[in-house]
């Protein structure tokens, strides 16, 4: 410790003048009244043993008490979180410029959200071992589902979203945000809670991949490393802020597969059912179903035919 203190209160004076608590959605806010992350990823993790049970030797008891007690673990963590997110939808600075009104009862409408997620997530299990089956058949490498359950980032990265996504589809502000930013650190993988996916959906490697958040996606799609399903341009409103709660990403139909370190871009591209979009294609328009994209150049060559032959020749 310096003998002199002066440039120690000097500075934390200058800092002092530099925040703000107040309530209102400011860039200067200190975080004393917004989501708890380190209470929101705790209650991800529960949820994705949950969603898994046995990952560690100390899960291993009967399964029912087992759950009883790790739901009231992740209600406890979530409730109060979600306490402090409600307000959000009238505080934070697009609602603000869009004028919502506030919620008078938040205590209230956090329990209701909180008992419509919970009973949400026997649904989400259903998909998940959907998703577990999509991984060990579209991969040739995977000799077990235990491998993937335990090893696959794109299974983590899948889990996760589908629990955030049941939050965000509940209006449920921030949190949803902490659990994808928490997941895109663990897995690289980067999927908006808002983004909507079918079911058998599989990631594989996964590095790289994003997902943007209105981005559509049907049943049996299969993705590689390095793919972004992202936005053309932000659309600005006559005050020249983005426009927000419009489709700006594309939508992928069922049984098409992407793959590495292609960019599909824009709300009104649409890939058509059981395509196959080869690697390092840029694309800005809508392919029709069965269509075989590649890259020829700078740029990209549609075929359209049946796309069963070019997959098994892709040992597909």
């Amino acid at each position: 410790m310096p003998k002199d203190l002066t440039t120690v209160t000097q500075t934390a004076a200058a800092l002092t003048g530099l925040y703000s608590s107040e309530h209102d959605d400011r860039p200067e806010n200190v975080l004393w009244n917004y989501p708890a992350a380190a209470h929101v990823v705790e209650a991800l993790k529960i949820l994705i043993h949950i969603m898994f049970p046995g990952m560690y030797p100390s899960e291993a008891e009967e399964l029912e008490p087992h759950f009883v007690k790790q739901l009231k673990e992740v209600a406890g963590l979530l409730l109060p979180e979600l306490e402090r997110a409600i307000p959000f939808r009238w505080q934070a600075e697009s609602a603000r410029r869009a004028g919502e009104k506030p919620l008078k009862n938040v205590p209230a409408e956090a329990e209701r959200i909180l008992n419509t997620f919970l009973e949400k997530l026997p649904a989400v299990r259903e998909m998940l071992i959907e998703d577990v089956k999509a991984a060990y058949e579209g991969d040739p490498a995977a000799l077990s589902y235990a491998e993937v359950k335990l090893a696959y980032p794109g299974l983590l990265a899948i889990t996760s979203h589908r629990i955030a996504h049941e939050l965000y589809r509940l209006d449920v502000p921030i949190i949803p945000r902490i659990m994808n930013e928490w997941t895109h650190a663990k897995a690289g993988i980067d999927i908006h809670p808002g983004a909507t996916i079918g079911h058998g959906f599989f990631i594989d490697h996964g590095t790289g991949v994003v997902i943007g958040e209105t981005t559509k996606i049907g049943s049996g799609v299969k993705l590689y490393q390095g793919v972004t399903l992202g936005a053309k341009s932000f659309p600005l409103d006559e005050h020249g802020n983005p426009i927000k709660h419009i489709q700006r990403h594309p939508t992928v139909e069922d049984g098409a597969i992407i793959y590495a370190n292609t960019t599909v871009l824009g709300g009104k591209t649409v890939i058509g059912h059981h395509s196959v979009i080869g690697g390092n294609v840029f694309l800005i328009e809508s392919v029709p179903p069965h269509s075989f994209v590649t890259k020829t150049g700078d740029s990209a060559t549609i075929r359209t035919k049946d796309t069963s032959a070019i997959l098994g020749g892709l040992g597909i």
